[in-house]
């Protein structure tokens, strides 16, 4: 039982970390700010949202003030139904219209594929939190945008 309290914690402590993250990258206010998410599911593969990081971190965004924006490519009509304060758009691209912020919170490989140097014409500001510590840094940054991965020191 105390390593599945241990566990939780983690995952309470990445959650708050990214939501403190996102505030430090916009400045601390997030009213008004639109941000996108990629990703609604707990994991990869799967539809399924029960305790989904990534929508518990967009839920803390929205009551923060932001209007935030979340895209998967299977889990979007649950988000629906469970959050429908939350935009969601089908497209990571199109869900990143005009956005200041940029969450990546599941690993789709979908993601990963997203060419940064199009998605930054896209963008009000091209800033990107990778929360899965999937995207090729690198490439992002060539492309113009202010890179962070949770849990590494850039």
């Amino acid at each position: 039982m105390a390593f599945l309290r241990e566990v939780d914690a983690i995952n309470r402590r990445r959650r708050e970390r990214m939501v403190a993250l996102a505030r430090e990258q916009l400045g601390g206010d997030l009213a008004g700010r639109r941000i996108t998410v990629w990703g609604a599911a707990f994991k990869p593969n799967t539809d399924d949202i029960r305790d989904s990081p990534a929508l518990a971190v967009a839920q803390k965004l929205h009551e923060l003030g932001a209007t935030v924006t979340v895209t998967d490519p299977k889990a979007l009509d649950n988000a629906r139904k469970v959050h429908p304060e939350l935009g969601c758009v089908d497209d990571p691209v199109a869900a990143a219209q005009g956005a200041d912020l940029l969450l990546h919170l599941t690993e789709w490989p979908e993601f990963s594929h997203v060419d940064p140097e199009q998605l930054a014409r896209r963008v009000a500001d091209a800033k990107v939190i990778d929360g899965r510590g999937t995207l090729d840094v690198e490439a992002w940054r060539a492309a113009g945008w202010t890179v962070r991965v949770l849990g590494r020191a850039l």
